[in-house]
């Protein structure tokens, strides 16, 4: 190992265990989407808010992030995101406590604008440690990790959140109101220990990155005045880019929220926890999607292999849409697989050659992961009368996805450019 080599390998671990940690928030989602409704009596389309609050975060906070940065630099930022994830996590306590859904969705809210700090500056910093040449294969080799996160949050809920108790509306209008009630308070506090166990361990990071002597790129601060000018919008691939993952966000979001639904309802006799189960081994697929991704690139340019993995995940939704039973399951299952790619490799080509608007453009392609808020939301109502039409929203996600892999990721050379 060279000696620039072992100058980026500790960051390179630190940063990389951030996309770990924020994994394990976006997927616990998906388990609080089928908790919640359980309790606090939601139904399908209600429980989606829980995705819109959570991206809502994002949407708010990704363009003051991407400015923070640009002024204080990403160490900041870092910790910034993990202070204020730590404490979302935290607000969990209380908000089980009182059982109030807009508490938890406030708290949801706050771990969303931790995470936007944490992505707008994890994702372009992974890319500046080391050879540019490798940077789309360096993001899609630390975005594995966030596929590590994605395996494990889903068993956790199975295992601390998900009680095994499932009662159907006839067993609880039977009920007496009483037995209601304690039924939705057990449910409710299930989600306290696990969220209590995420807020310390991402205290700790904190720590560990404040204590730490990261190295600043080459372009950490330059041009510190912060502004955002249309001359930013002169990158097409860059606005190509941000409807791109807009419409990314919201199929990913979406398909892992409803999963769990999708097999209750065309396999109806799974229980919660083994359909848990089976969308943390939907997660092994995407982070075996990722390392296998991040390998294939050696040989396949990015811009093709995300071509190829649309057009596949296309065919895999119209099974998933039409099929039934656990052929549709397995085919919406593989699906994750294919899609593991894509919000890196879309986030990377989007950003290339932004120089020194690349924080600013960083931020911008986070600020799309606002579509988790809104195709999932579109999705829940479909949802409450057919679970498999709502599937077809990730179709015409994966449609945008395969043009910008055409043609939308292209870098247009423009006059007086300086990136």
């Amino acid at each position: 190992m060279n000696e620039s080599s072992r100058k980026y390998l500790i960051p390179i671990i630190l940063i990389t265990s951030l996309f770990f940690l924020w994994a394990l928030a976006h997927n616990l989602n998906d388990i609080l989407i089928r908790q919640f409704q359980k309790a606090l009596d939601l139904n399908r389309g209600q429980a989606g808010f829980i995705q819109f609050a959570f991206y809502l975060g994002y949407f708010v906070m990704a363009i003051p992030a991407g400015l923070i940065m640009k002024k204080f630099g990403y160490k900041k930022g870092i910790i910034t995101g993990l202070v204020l994830y730590s404490c979302g996590a935290l607000l969990f306590l209380p908000a089980a406590e009182i059982r109030v859904y807009g508490f938890f969705l406030f708290a949801l809210f706050v771990i969303a604008s931790g995470l936007t700090f944490l992505e707008t500056a994890a994702n372009p910093y992974i890319t500046k440690l080391g050879n540019p040449e490798f940077a789309e294969r360096r993001l899609n080799f630390a975005q594995a990790f966030n596929g590590l996160g994605s395996v494990v949050a889903p068993a956790i809920g199975g295992a601390f959140i998900f009680s095994g108790t499932e009662y159907s509306k006839a067993e609880l209008t039977a009920m007496r109101p009483e037995q209601i009630e304690a039924y939705r308070i057990m449910e409710a506090r299930s989600v306290q220990l696990p969220y209590l166990g995420i807020a310390l361990i991402v205290a700790m990071v904190a720590f560990l990155i404040f204590m730490t002597r990261l190295p600043s790129p080459e372009d950490e601060h330059q041009d510190s005045n912060i502004r955002i000018s249309k001359k930013l919008f002169r990158h097409s691939h860059l606005l190509s880019g941000i409807i791109a993952q807009l419409f990314y966000v919201g199929a990913q979001v979406g398909i892992w929220s409803y999963f769990i639904d999708f097999m209750k309802d065309l396999v109806p006799q799974t229980p919660e926890k083994t359909a848990a189960y089976f969308l943390s081994l939907n997660l092994v697929f995407f982070m075996a999607g990722r390392f296998t991704g991040s390998f294939l690139m050696t040989w396949i340019k990015p811009n093709r292999l995300l071509a190829l993995y649309s057009l596949i995940n296309l065919a895999l939704i119209l099974i998933g849409s039409l099929g039934s039973g656990m052929t549709a399951v397995i085919a919406v299952m593989l699906v994750s697989f294919f899609m593991s790619i894509m919000f890196p490799t879309i986030f990377a080509l989007s950003i290339k050659n932004l120089g020194n608007d690349t924080k600013i453009g960083s931020s911008l392609v986070i600020m799309a992961i606002i579509g988790g808020a809104l195709f999932p939301l579109i999705m829940g109502y479909l949802a409450v009368r057919d679970i498999q039409i709502a599937f077809l929203v990730p179709f015409v996600c994966f449609v945008v996805v395969l043009l910008f892999a055409v043609w939308g990721y292209k870098i247009k050379k423009t006059k007086n450019e300086d990136a």
